[in-house]
């Protein structure tokens, strides 16, 4: 019977190689995927896989607040800051 190291030098192998044997497979499979994609037209969206772009980031929102004593603005949206908790918005509108 072998020991309990050569069994664990053993499951380290085999781990290795199952590794090796998987990247190999899944590159075949890439490759195959590919060239089915090709043949037939088919597009990363036809599958329903989103694509790698980046969104459009939106454009910056205007400020609606003011503090009228610092002079910080603050857009509405988030969190809002300590200056405007609990008080009455329409008093730092900006018009």
């Amino acid at each position: 019977m072998a020991s309990y190291k050569d069994l664990q030098s053993q499951i380290e192998k085999l781990q290795k190689q199952a590794e090796q044997a998987r990247e190999k497979e899944i590159a075949t499979v890439v490759a195959q995927i590919r060239g089915m994609m090709t043949d037939y037209g088919i597009q990363a969206s036809d599958l329903g896989i989103a694509s790698k772009r980046k969104r459009k980031s939106g454009t910056p929102a205007a400020p609606k607040f003011q503090n009228p004593q610092s002079g910080e603005t603050w857009t509405g949206r988030g969190r809002a800051p300590k200056w405007i908790e609990g008080k009455d918005r329409t008093k730092f509108a900006i018009k």
